[in-house]
């Protein structure tokens, strides 16, 4: 169990997208009703990265995107108020919830083409790398000794 702990404390050595001391949420500040941290999906392509964020039930004006210090920050808030009036009872609930993710860019990145778009609850972010850090695969042939 320490272990699993360790590797949320541990610094990322390098690793694209590496997780920092700011992008853990403590399980305890976590809702309930579905609040908290949304899940996220990363992969590198040929000339990108691109990020998939789940946001259900979100618009695309409650979410930031900022880039600053070499970090992407994705934040934003839900709020959720439902009221039900009927002949016997006034049902009345509200439900906030804020989130924060922060991700350190890899080199490469070309932070001036960095675009994003959201669709049906999913944020999606292209992060294109610059030219000089797309190489050519290269095959290194094995030599019997």
């Amino acid at each position: 169990m320490d272990r699993l702990f360790e590797d949320f404390t541990r610094p990322s050595l390098g690793i694209p997208f590496g997780r920092s001391s700011f992008d853990i949420e403590p399980f305890w500040k976590r809702s309930s009703l579905g609040y908290g941290i949304p899940a996220v999906d990363i992969a590198e392509k040929d000339k990108s990265f691109e990020i998939s964020v789940e946001l259900p039930g979100m618009e695309e004006k409650d979410i930031q995107i900022r880039l600053a210090n070499g970090n992407l920050s994705i934040s934003g808030e839900k709020k959720d108020e439902k009221e039900e009036t009927r002949k016997d009872y006034h049902l009345s609930e509200r439900h906030y919830g804020s989130f924060e993710r922060i991700f350190s860019l890899p080199k490469g990145v070309d932070v001036d083409h960095i675009e994003a778009s959201f669709s049906k609850g999913v944020l999606a972010i292209s992060l294109p790398k610059r030219p000089e850090a797309i190489k050519p695969e290269k095959v290194i042939p094995v030599k019997s000794r």
